[in-house]
């Protein structure tokens, strides 16, 4: 059972981190603008106010994301989008994440960050280091199940977090980078 979750998981990692999103540099980019309308869109279901957040803040990304949780270890990758408020610039970007902590599963989630303020946003972009912890239990495909999740990262930053679909229950010390994506920016 463990060989076959690995795998799965290791699978939707690398889907997760894939550049081939589409054929053309600008049918690439257009997928990564589709996820964010509808992660946000998914996100003001449940944070009406989200789109005020975001258009009061300097900056924020969105990210779809794979993660896979094997006992001790968890890891994930993605790709996602910053935005500048103050220039607005996209910034196309990239991620991988690695965890310790206890738990077990797979799950294809999308996280929104709201950035506080001008440093914490230039920061993110320019260096894309974040430590934080995070515990949650999915049980989700398509519109059944649900899903629960915690997460606390650097007090300059709100992050909103959907699973789209996955099977996971763990509670994990993390660390995640992003980077910009050369061939999209």
């Amino acid at each position: 059972m463990l060989n076959k979750v690995y795998w799965l998981g290791l699978l939707l990692l690398l889907s997760g981190c894939a550049s081939d999103r589409g054929q053309t540099l600008a049918e690439q980019r257009a997928e990564v603008q589709k996820m964010r309308t509808e992660t946000i869109a998914a996100v003001a279901t449940h944070q009406p106010d989200i789109r005020q957040q975001l258009a009061r803040s300097p900056g924020y990304a969105v990210f779809s994301n794979a993660n896979v949780n094997i006992i001790f270890a968890s890891f994930a990758g993605g790709y996602g989008v910053a935005h500048d408020n103050r220039t607005g610039r996209d910034i196309y970007m990239k991620m991988g994440e690695a965890g310790l902590g206890l738990g077990l599963g797979v799950k294809d989630f999308r996280a929104v960050m709201v950035f506080k303020n001008r440093d914490a946003f230039e920061d993110f972009v320019e260096h894309g280091w974040m430590v934080g912890a995070h515990a949650d239990a999915a049980a989700k495909a398509g519109d059944q199940g649900g899903a629960a999740a915690a997460e606390i990262a650097l007090e300059d930053v709100d992050i909103y977090q959907l699973t789209e679909a996955g099977l996971a229950l763990q509670a994990t010390i993390k660390g995640a980078k992003f980077w910009k994506d050369r061939e999209l920016n």
